[in-house]
């Protein structure tokens, strides 16, 4: 290849993964034309892009930018995927695309600039709350005192007043 296709190919590498901040690598090899096409549209349906790249020149197109690290993810023949997705939600559905194909290897996430690295790397980080579930967690634990504090309040009071309505029902047929 002449150093102006790769050229060319590193800038299309670099538009790409421009603004991204955090991706997962698989390895393609072994996965048949059928499979790939199935995954490629699962990922599409969840916002996620797959893009099947040469190491070297992907490794030249996202130095210096928000991808910084995650090269050593790219080792033998490597597809990049990224997208709107969060990486827990990405990897909780790598994670099952595994079970179903024994032949799709897994070599990592890079995201909040840590890298996970291989199967392990990506189980880890399918157990990790996605913003959402962090979001929700917190509320909840901000709620959850002042819930209980609801409840001591309103509680005694409901007492008192299921007394006073039994009190009053009984009071006119006496």
């Amino acid at each position: 290849m002449s150093k102006k296709v790769k050229s060319l190919i590193e800038r299309e590498i670099g538009s790409r993964l421009k603004g991204v901040e955090a991706c997962a690598v698989i390895s393609p090899r072994g996965v048949d034309g059928i499979k790939n096409n199935l995954l490629r549209r699962k990922l599409r349906e969840k916002g996620v892009r797959m893009l099947v790249v040469k190491n070297t020149l992907a490794k030249r197109a996202t130095a210096g930018g928000k991808l910084t690290g995650f090269e050593s993810l790219l080792e033998g023949p490597s597809a990049v995927l990224f997208g709107k997705e969060s990486m827990p939600a990405l990897a909780r559905l790598l994670v099952e695309e595994k079970k179903t194909n024994d032949k799709l290897e897994l070599r990592g996430l890079f995201f909040d600039g840590e890298v996970y690295v291989g199967e392990a790397g990506v189980k880890a980080a399918s157990k990790m709350p996605t913003r959402e579930e962090a979001v929700a967690q917190i509320v909840a634990a901000i709620l959850g005192p002042g819930k209980k504090l609801a409840g001591a309040l309103k509680g005694p009071g409901g007492v008192i007043g299921g007394i006073l309505k039994t009190i009053e029902e009984k009071a006119p047929k006496e």
